[in-house]
């Protein structure tokens, strides 16, 4: 009886691992955007919040191109925080 518990717990680790592995590869990698860059965007997922800093600060955009595949695209922006006077 102990023996088949553990070869069930066995499984489920695996079958748990193979599902971080699977996780792992679906996770797009991030793109850093020069002004070379090629964009295909057909639809919009999420745009990171702006910081309220008065500087340069890196944003991310993830979005999918005409073929389904998903990007995420990480590009500088000026901060919310600057004010005029």
């Amino acid at each position: 009886m102990n023996r088949l518990i553990a070869f069930a717990l066995l499984g489920f680790s695996t079958l748990a691992v193979a599902e971080e592995a699977k996780v792992a590869q679906a996770q797009p990698v991030v793109e850093h955007y020069t002004y070379s860059t090629d964009l295909d965007i057909a639809k919009v997922i999420s745009v990171s919040p702006t910081q309220d800093v008065c500087e340069v600060v890196p944003a991310q955009m993830t979005y999918e191109d005409h073929q389904g595949q998903r990007h995420i695209l990480e590009y500088r922006i000026m901060g919310n925080g600057c004010s005029n006077g």
